[in-house]
């Protein structure tokens, strides 16, 4: 069972939406694959996904409506294989917290698995407006249909 991680900073946009869009492909698909995420920071703790992030994601037929927001702790490099950040400042974050290099190979930017050695960032949409919600769904998207086939290709 191969084990996903997505990180972002509050764990309300970004890494929700990565985790529901990875869920609805996997369970089509019948892929042996988890799935969960997390922030690097403690603001958003216990909350649902922003409502604007769960309205575009209802769009798609995907309901992130009943995740969680968590907190990335260093037990994370032990429950999963790979843990995707969504930005430099969070991949930073993360590899701030490895004890070993095996913890810090299991961690990249997420935007590598659809344009690799780029290191892209997917943009924080909390502060914009409705397209930058639909931009980060179809970054998400993209680079969830690329890690599947990277990984079918391992």
């Amino acid at each position: 069972m191969t084990k996903v991680l997505f990180v972002c900073l509050g764990n309300i946009c970004r890494s929700a939406m990565a985790q529901g869009i990875l869920e609805h492909k996997i369970k089509e698909l019948n892929l042996p694959i988890t799935v969960d995420s997390a922030g690097t920071s403690s603001y958003h703790i216990g909350d649902a996904p922003d409502k604007r992030m769960q309205a575009k994601g209802l769009e798609y037929n995907i309901d992130i409506s009943q995740q969680q927001a968590r907190q990335f702790t260093t037990r994370d490099f032990e429950g999963f294989d790979y843990i995707f950040a969504m930005d430099s400042s969070n991949y930073n974050d993360i590899v701030a917290l490895a004890k070993t290099e095996k913890d810090k190979l299991k961690v990249s930017l997420f935007l590598n698995q659809s344009s690799p050695n780029q290191n892209k960032s997917v943009p924080d949409p909390y502060y914009g407006g409705e397209q930058g919600f639909e931009d980060v769904y179809q970054m998400l998207d993209i680079a969830c249909d690329a890690f599947i086939k990277n990984l079918n290709n391992e």
